[in-house]
């Protein structure tokens, strides 16, 4: 019996130790990880990891943004997007590979807002940072992908513990986006420590751009006014096609322009810079999967639309692949040198951006193309041309070429589309910022074809449900 008795408490104490060598370590790495500010730094970079990987911003999310506009079409299994009906198998699973680098990245963001305020070997200055800065990151994830999903999983540091999440919708979303980056914009400092890192700045741009799609005019021309009046940023000149090279090329640390972008290197690559390229052209060093491209027939209503003195459009070179003579593709972003992927940055924020919000916005909201909202079209469109931006130019809107708000609103509109191109799917956007009829009707004028009512929003991904008893199979977005 005392031998029984022994044996039973040693095995008591062995399972008792196991379970602590399994339960244990969770806490060790929370009380002991999250203390200095070396620790939280790391923490950060964990946040931004994911968004820089392949299945996000590296790849697949400027992919399945940009096919969609009226400015590209898609090659191989790209080319369904061009149809207008929905996502196929293959491309229901590329956005699952986004919902699931997306959401890796709150999970870390989450972590470091719960975590942060306990440091024990930070100072108060330094957890105001980081978590500002987890922040800023949080709500920049959200706001990426709720136009696409229309509701998600509202996951925080509230309930970082809990599986089952129910669907929020997207007012709920916006409501911690906006809160996040409230907080934000009075934290963050004026000036990146890295160059990547957000600022105040990046915080007040990421307000404007979401207020402008949310059509809260008013809430824009407050933030972009605030960040144009700060005297931080400036456009940087350009004169020939080449020069282009100076806002977008792999080597650049940053520019005056600069605002927000995920940073890049030749060691973390950015694979999005393939599709783009041909292994036969002069602009990415043998490399290229030439998957989005320009047809100058196909798309005649925005090529021959575009100005030919326009350096923007000068982008573009003729290159025949095997779809006949009239594919274009693009050279915004090349890595001559390159070796393994290219190591250009993702611009998600620029200066230019910011002018182009305020101008349709002021405009909306005074009802008239008034000469201020005027003159911050024609600083990026004269830069366009090789003009100085701050100086008046023969290429220069006036009040004449204005009768009415909605002939200037449609040219900013365009403006936009032609500057910011494989940035951050703004196009496709600022087509959804318009209403649904005005999409449809701009991708029948250009592309011939009518939009199904699914392609509107992309299918939350069966993982998701399945693994989430709070989401319900009904809940799935139509179509799907």
């Amino acid at each position: 019996m005392k031998r029984s008795i022994y044996i039973i408490s040693v095995l008591l104490v062995f399972l008792s130790c196991e379970d602590a060598l399994i339960e244990e370590p969770k806490a060790i790495v929370s009380e002991q990880f999250y203390n200095t500010a070396a620790d939280l730094e790391t923490a950060v970079n964990a946040i931004i990891a994911p968004l820089r990987s392949n299945n996000c911003f590296g790849s697949l999310y400027p992919w399945q943004t940009e096919i969609y506009s009226d400015f590209q079409l898609g090659r191989g299994s790209y080319a369904v997007l061009n149809n207008y009906q929905g996502l196929d198998n293959t491309n229901i699973a590329r956005v699952g590979s986004m919902w699931n680098e997306f959401y890796l990245s709150i999970r870390n963001a989450n972590l470091v807002i719960a975590n942060a305020p306990d440091a024990t070997k930070a100072s108060e200055a330094d957890i105001i940072r980081y978590t500002s800065e987890a922040r800023f990151l949080r709500a920049f994830s959200y706001a990426a992908i709720i136009p696409y999903f229309g509701k998600l999983p509202l996951r925080t540091e509230s309930n970082i513990s809990a599986t089952e999440i129910p669907l929020s919708s997207s007012e709920e979303i916006y409501s911690l986006i906006f809160e996040d980056l409230e907080y934000a914009e009075q934290h963050l400092p004026d000036n990146p420590s890295v160059a990547g890192r957000p600022t105040k700045w990046a915080a007040k741009t990421a307000l404007a751009h979401i207020y402008f799609l949310r059509g809260d005019y008013q809430e824009a021309v407050n933030k972009s006014e605030e960040i144009i009046n700060s005297n931080q940023f400036s456009l940087v000149g350009v004169e020939t096609v080449d020069d282009w090279q100076k806002l977008f090329g792999p080597t650049l640390i940053s520019t005056t322009e600069e605002i927000f972008y995920i940073k890049n290197s030749k060691e973390s690559g950015w694979f999005f810079v393939d599709f783009l390229h041909h292994p036969s052209d002069p602009y990415y060093n043998g490399g290229g999967l030439f998957a989005c491209y320009m047809d100058t027939e196909l798309l005649s209503e925005r090529w021959n639309g575009w100005d030919q003195e326009d350096l923007r459009k000068g982008l573009y070179y003729e290159w025949e692949f095997g779809l006949g003579p009239n594919t274009q593709l693009n050279n915004k972003f090349m890595d001559t040198e390159r070796i393994g992927n290219g190591a250009n940055d993702y611009p998600f924020y620029r200066y230019a951006d910011v002018l182009l919000i305020y101008a349709e916005s002021v405009g909306r909201v005074n009802n008239n193309a008034s000469t201020e909202a005027i003159e911050k079209l024609n600083m990026v469109h004269r830069r366009a041309y090789g003009k100085d931006p701050n100086q008046p130019s023969d290429v220069d809107f006036t009040t004449d070429d204005f009768p009415d708000l909605q002939s200037f609103v449609d040219v900013v509109v365009m403006e936009r589309g032609y500057e910011t191109i494989y940035e951050g799917g703004k196009r496709w956007l600022d087509l959804l910022r318009l209403g649904r009829d005005y999409t449809k009707n701009t991708i029948k004028k250009v592309h011939g074809k009518d939009i199904a009512e699914k392609h509107f929003l992309w299918p939350i991904p069966t993982s998701e449900i399945d693994l989430n008893d709070a989401i319900d199979e009904s809940e799935q977005n139509p179509g799907y």
